[in-house]
């Protein structure tokens, strides 16, 4: 086995086991946000800024798409089968940094969609990060957003694409 197959198989195992930290955060999270906090109740952290209140949002982002859960359980699903293959076709650990907080959140937001009330496709996800009214998220909301900033950003300041361990192509004049 080469250095490079091995580096290789580590980032892949590093991704996701860190998706699976994230999975096991946000969701312990969504356990404290409902054993603790009572429902639509706002529990100030930050003034109006930032605060506590739980909900139940059976839609995507601003509760968009709220009668099409199942649809949304579909998109989530091939969003984390994607990101599974991109995570196995990564080699660099800058881009596996930003694939295993994107996977981590789809995968959560997946579960919620199986596993929650009201049902087996449409469970709702659980919101409890209020950001001064404008939106409620949850953990698993902040990984995917901060890694799809982190990949644009990546990508747009990035020079070579070629791993360390790999030889750049050399030019033909």
């Amino acid at each position: 086995m080469t250095s490079h197959t091995s580096s290789r198989r580590a980032l892949h195992w590093w991704i996701g086991l860190s998706a699976l930290a994230i999975v096991a955060l946000d969701q312990g999270t969504k356990w404290w946000a409902e054993s603790t906090l009572e429902l639509r109740e706002y529990h100030p952290v930050i003034g109006d800024l930032l605060g506590w209140r739980l909900i139940y949002n059976p839609g995507a982002a601003f509760g968009l798409a709220s009668d099409a859960t199942w649809v949304l359980t579909l998109v989530a699903a091939v969003a984390v089968v994607a990101l599974v293959v991109l995570a196995l076709r990564s080699s660099q650990i800058a881009m596996g940094i930003g694939i295993a907080g994107m996977l981590g959140g789809a995968i959560s937001h997946l579960g919620d969609r199986l596993f929650r009330d009201p049902g087996f496709g449409e469970g709702h996800i659980v919101d409890f990060i209020d950001y001064a009214g404008f939106f409620i998220g949850n953990v698993a909301d902040i990984f995917l957003v901060g890694s799809a900033l982190y990949l644009v950003t990546l990508s747009l300041f990035q020079k070579d694409p070629v791993t360390p361990n790999e030889p750049p192509e050399e030019s033909t004049p």
